[in-house]
């Protein structure tokens, strides 16, 4: 639960690279995630490149801290899974458990759309060259954080209605 309380939206990192062990264990976070009748629809590409971190970060204009981390982790989904129209709920949940996991493990990160617009959407997949057979989701930013702040409290009473 620290995690869910603790993690914020990080855009500035420290020049440090990130371990491969931490990595892995972002991915292995994102790869639990419950999917549509188990489909797991996704894949993952691991991009510490800077020329193609640039690339990536030209993709859409909310994008641009991606040029300055260390790494970033590209979540894509296979068109031909069982269940296409559930793969975007699919990987939003798998984004948002890497996420958590970076914050557990001392990294931020930033989630950052590219579905479901169809131009950055189409961007990406020409920045990685994927194939025909994937869709490019989003674009996970990570690294050691050189920025902290505290996450706001975002409960709102109101936007809660008890049936009893």
């Amino acid at each position: 639960m620290n995690a869910i309380f603790h993690r914020i939206s990080v855009r500035k990192y420290e020049d440090k690279p990130i371990e491969r062990e931490k990595t892995e264990q972002l991915l292995r976070a994102a790869m639990a995630a419950p999917s549509a009748g188990n489909q797991q629809p996704w894949e993952f590409y691991v991009v510490e490149d800077r020329e193609t971190m640039e690339k990536l970060a030209a993709c859409s204009p909310y994008a641009g801290c991606v040029k300055d981390a260390p790494a970033s982790i590209v979540a894509v989904y296979r068109k031909n899974c069982m269940m296409p129209e559930y793969a975007e709920i699919d990987l939003s949940i798998a984004m948002e458990n890497m996420w958590l996991m970076a914050d557990e493990i001392g990294l931020g990160g930033v989630w950052l759309g590219i579905a479901p617009l169809a131009e950055r959407m189409e961007s990406v997949a020409r920045v990685l060259d994927l194939p025909e057979d994937l869709i490019a989701f989003g674009i996970f930013a990570y690294g050691y954080p050189a920025e902290e702040r505290p996450q706001q409290d975002r409960y709102e009473e109101s936007r809660v209605h008890w049936w009893m």
